[in-house]
């Protein structure tokens, strides 16, 4: 029961539930705390702990991620079993810390040991930073903006700081059970709980009551087609939607919603379905409609999501995810975001770079693997850039050069930071999220990027295929945005902010401070099992 307590109060204080129900992640875990303690003192082995913690976690994953499994059955269940297994990492070191090194220090590295895979789960091939615990405000940014100076992991340790003072002044740390009436009486112990949930919010309050927003405006249209990825977007599905239609309903939408003052316009990831070869796409037809359409509209440029292809001359000039055919020797596919800053202006090319394990990055040696294998069709992953690229709009048109984030990239905060490190004065995000149907999932990552908001102190423009196309000012405020599973189209007079955050100059600190401490600690952990018996601290 306290391991489904703690998974529900985890899911619930959640997006997207009522931004107020975020405060329940001040004290989710403390009923996880609780059955560790119980279970240990009654004797319990580290098999029957990690089972239990186990049960804990893989609940907190399935109710909060369950709508992976839209998109894929397998990926679904991959994630929610697999991502509670990695979870329990951090947790059971804490638990053979605790036995180790005692409970003081083990309730200390608990949150240094989450918040140290949380780093990890962002940067590995196997990245799944979804349920990223500072994440859980995304709803409730007005409790967070303070991002600015420490990012999303400062969210992880404010819940892990609360609950473990909460736990603490209900049960006690204290080693064995007759210790809890060592405990201080009455209000006093409540002190340090409080604080720890009110100065934040205090901190928070005073911090968005004294922002204003900074920079000249330009006018931003975003676009949502509305094609249905199952059923209509690509050849071969049963109600397939020819591209040249697709292309001229993009078009179509975009008409009917600009101005003469719309700077720049949005199209979603993989707009321009077909595979596009970078070296001879201004050949391709549909690339001169869309030169044909810009030539119309003087002053106006475009990003659109599509899929290219880049071509190496030889083996060793290809990279490790390059792929091979006889007709065009070695070659990368990428997930990208194409940029026509006028209509003769040459084509600048990003390629995703955080790409989607299982579906667009597969570990080298599995690549290997499932290469000698015929599956019928291309294996491998897709290809990505060392460099976070700044679409720079021709400087006599405005002051706006954006940031372009493909879907899935908008989760990583010291990701994102680096676009504005390089100049970014707004963020687009094109996406496609309707491969998770009418479900959390599009709704968490429309939340999602309202915390990116903050930590640059950037407006937001985001254009979605299917999902929720919006503006997001530099408070994290969500000042327009459409419906779902709509053709439509949304106009805003984005604000152009030039200045840097802490978080922005210096980077992610709490994720690699908290791997040195950890492993610090595990290497006492280590030499204590070697120098002495292991204490009975309980």
């Amino acid at each position: 029961m306290l391991a489904l307590l703690s998974a529900a109060l985890l899911w619930a204080g959640w997006p997207v539930h009522p931004a107020g129900l975020a405060l329940l992640l001040l004290v989710a875990f403390v009923p996880y705390l609780r059955m560790e303690q119980l279970l240990v003192r009654s004797g319990a082995s580290g098999w029957k702990v990690f089972r239990y913690t186990y049960l804990t976690l893989v609940l907190w994953n399935a109710f909060t991620t369950w709508w992976v499994s839209y998109s894929t059955l397998g990926g679904g269940i991959a994630a929610v079993v697999l991502n509670a297994l990695l979870m329990c990492l951090p947790t059971m070191a804490f638990y053979h810390t605790k036995k180790r090194l005692g409970a003081l220090v083990g309730y200390v590295s608990l949150p240094i040991y989450w918040i140290a895979f949380e780093q990890l789960h962002l940067h590995w091939d196997l990245t799944w930073p979804w349920l990223t615990l500072g994440n859980g405000f995304a709803k409730a940014n007005g409790l967070v903006q303070w991002y600015e100076y420490t990012g999303f992991l400062g969210g992880s340790v404010w819940i892990w700081l609360t609950n473990i003072l909460v736990f603490s002044a209900l049960f006690g740390v204290a080693t064995k059970p007759r210790k809890l009436r060592q405990r201080r009486p009455g209000p006093i112990r409540w002190l340090a709980p409080g604080l720890a949930i009110a100065l934040p919010i205090l901190a928070s309050y005073l911090i968005g009551k004294a922002y204003q927003e900074k920079g000249p405006k330009a006018e931003v249209l975003v676009i949502q087609p509305n094609v249905d990825p199952y059923q209509e977007k690509f050849e071969g599905t049963s109600n397939f939607v020819p591209y040249e239609e697709q292309l001229n309903r993009l078009i179509r939408l975009t008409e009917q919603q600009l101005t003469p003052q719309t700077k720049l316009v949005l199209w979603p990831e993989t707009a321009l379905e077909e595979s596009y070869w970078e070296n001879l796409i201004d050949g391709n037809l549909k690339i001169q409609n869309v030169r044909s359409f810009l030539a119309r509209h003087p002053g106006l440029s475009l990003v659109t999501g599509i899929t290219s292809l880049k071509t190496y001359p030889n083996k060793e000039a290809a990279s490790e995810t390059a792929r091979y055919r006889d007709d065009a020797g070695y070659y990368d596919v990428f997930n990208t975001a194409a940029f026509f800053p006028t209509s003769t202006g040459k084509i600048e090319f990003y390629h995703k770079s955080r790409l989607v394990p299982g579906v667009e990055k597969i570990p080298p040696a599995l690549t290997r693997f499932i290469a000698s294998i015929d599956l019928g069709g291309t294996v491998g992953s897709y290809g990505s850039q060392e460099e976070r690229s700044v679409f720079r709009l021709p400087a006599t048109s405005s002051p706006l050069s954006l940031g372009p984030l493909i879907c899935y990239e908008s989760v990583y905060g010291d990701f994102v930071a680096k676009y504005v490190q390089n100049g970014a004065t707004l963020l687009g995000i094109i996406t496609n999220d309707g491969w998770w149907s009418d479900s959390p999932g599009h709704l968490q990552h429309l939340q999602y990027a309202t915390l990116r908001a903050i930590e640059t102190r950037r407006d937001i423009a985001r254009s979605a295929n299917t999902g929720i196309s919006a503006f997001i000012n530099q408070k994290g405020e969500i000042m327009t945005q459409t419906g779902w599973w709509l053709q439509t189209a949304r106009r805003y007079p984005v604000q152009l902010n030039s200045e840097l955050t802490f978080y922005v100059r210096h980077g992610e600190l709490i994720g690699p401070a908290t791997q040195v401490l950890a492993v610090l600690l595990l290497v006492l952990v280590i030499v204590a099992g070697f120098v002495t018996r292991p204490k009975s601290t309980y």
